[in-house]
């Protein structure tokens, strides 16, 4: 099963943060753009032609967001949305970031 049709998992802590050979593996699942912060968060920024479109494309992340019950860090501009995944309960990278960064790719 692909990362796009997995559902996020509760996270409340009490695992450890994925490691740096399976950051590895889980970022090549994704769309190019993605970059990993010293093993600790995922980030991309997605371009736009204007506002609108890029609030329209803020908005139908919050709704996945919602729906997966796991949410990004999102800095909005006229015509860009940088997003920032991890996972606070753990301080790190989880399968939950992964997953959502794939749905949010599919927008």
């Amino acid at each position: 099963m692909n990362l796009s049709e997995k559902k996020c998992i509760p996270c409340e802590g009490g695992v450890s943060p994925l490691t740096g050979n399976e950051i590895t593996k889980y970022i090549q699942e994704l769309n190019e753009g993605w970059s990993v912060e010293a093993n600790f968060k995922i980030r991309k920024t997605f371009q736009f032609v204007n506002f609108k479109h890029t609030m329209n494309f803020v908005n139908q992340v919050a709704t996945i967001a919602e729906n997966e019950g796991h949410h990004p860090v999102m800095y909005v501009e006229y015509s860009k949305c940088e997003i920032e995944l991890w996972t606070h309960a753990i301080n790190g990278l989880s399968e939950n970031d992964f997953i959502l960064a794939a749905k949010i790719d599919k927008i």
